[in-house]
């Protein structure tokens, strides 16, 4: 094996990366006719078909489109990017993608939530990621995430965000002002809900760590919970009940969704100032 590639032979993006190269032999083209003609630069290409970088989905449509593939490498793009998260996050993240209901109360900016830009500016501050590749990497989970939002219908999504987190900007002004934008946009979607938890309402049952309840189409439910370096998926019908009625008391003490509109409107005039 090429000893840029990737070790798990099994893994989806090798698969990916073993399709990618498939494709374009099939079609006859080296790495660098390829990059001529679709315009994505040579290295980055051959990262990709190595499995050592996952792109975004808006490349594997390009190049579904190229090799007249269908939604092939979109689909197992779906399935590679998932091994970027780790652990019980993993399985959360896949019922996030096709919940139908969901509820939060977040410690932390809300990845369905988060710009670029500030994914980007919190994910670089992580001590793990030091390499850019790995930072980008993440970013594009981070991001592709989000698709849910495109579902037709999409999920109804409460957030409950904590004001702490509207306390605590990135560095780079533009990013922030940025974010405090996008949340606005999003309170303003139909099936997005966002209410704010003012400090004033002092300590609550769920002020350890952030909350996640999901519901699916056919009525199962699970929890999941993340503190600052771990995170548990709750399945058991009963602690679910618990949660549950835990996020229902921090609900009642949370402005109303028009009070949090007009809450972040105030930060972000704040900090416009």
């Amino acid at each position: 094996m090429n000893e840029d590639q990737i070790e798990d032979e099994d893994s989806a993006r090798a698969a990916l990366g073993s399709t990618l190269r498939f494709l374009r032999d099939k079609a006859g083209k080296s790495l660098g006719q390829l990059a001529e003609e679709t315009r994505y630069d040579k290295s980055y290409l051959y990262r990709l078909e190595t499995g050592n970088r996952i792109s975004k989905r808006p490349v594997m449509e390009d190049l579904d489109r190229y090799y007249s593939s269908g939604d092939l490498l979109v689909r197992l793009w779906k399935l590679a990017r998932m091994e970027v998260f780790k652990d019980q996050y993993r399985a959360f993240v896949r019922r996030e993608s096709t919940a139908t209901v969901m509820q939060k109360y977040m410690l932390v900016m809300p990845g369905l939530l988060q710009t670029e830009g500030y994914a980007r500016a919190v994910l670089s501050m992580s001590p793990t990621l030091h390499e850019e590749e790995a930072l980008e990497e993440q970013v594009t989970a981070r991001l592709g995430r989000q698709e849910v939002l495109q579902r037709k219908p999409p999920p109804s999504i409460r957030v409950i965000l904590d004001e702490s987190v509207l306390r605590c900007p990135v560095a780079e002004p533009e990013t922030w002002e940025e974010q405090l934008a996008h949340l606005l946009f999003s309170a303003a979607l139909p099936r997005i809900t966002l209410q704010v938890l003012p400090l004033r309402a002092g300590l609550h049952s769920l002020r350890g760590g952030s909350l996640s309840l999901l519901w699916q189409a056919d009525g199962s439910s699970v929890a999941y919970l993340e503190g600052n370096a771990s995170g548990q998926l709750i399945e058991e019908a009963e602690d679910m009940e618990k949660y549950r009625l835990a996020y229902d008391q921090v609900r009642d003490l949370a402005l109303s969704p028009p009070e949090s509109v007009q809450f972040i409107e105030g930060v972000l005039e704040e900090y416009q100032r």
